[in-house]
């Protein structure tokens, strides 16, 4: 696996039509959690508000990975049911356009689940 210094070489060392799609989940991660430090964490994109891991994305070669942690998972359940999904994660195929409204939801739950916690 490639290292990447930060976000920007990670979404930069995709195809056009896929760094697209990651710039437009950086800047929804950002728009929704303009607070939160960026970092490359497990080799991919992640964002952590006071430490805490609020979501962390990755692109493969069929979709966009998306981990906020297996609480905004069961929160969302239902939501996400229509996607594969793994503990804590979910696939979104890069041939359908990503829910951003739901990615939008899941961050402010993380956001004030790490807020109630402090």
């Amino acid at each position: 696996m490639e290292k990447h210094k930060d976000i920007t070489s990670y979404i930069d060392s995709f195809p056009k039509e896929v760094q697209i799609i990651l710039k437009s989940l950086r800047t929804t991660v950002k728009k929704v959690a303009p607070k939160a430090e960026e970092s490359i964490s497990y080799g991919m994109p992640a964002y952590k508000l006071n430490s805490k891991p609020i979501v962390y994305f990755a692109a493969f070669k069929n979709h966009i990975g998306f981990y906020a942690t297996p609480s905004a998972h069961i929160k969302f359940i239902k939501e996400l049911s229509k996607y594969k999904q793994g503990k804590g994660s979910v696939q979104f195929p890069l041939n359908n356009a990503l829910p951003i409204s739901l990615i939008t939801r899941m961050i402010k739950f993380k956001k004030a689940q790490i807020k109630n916690t402090n």
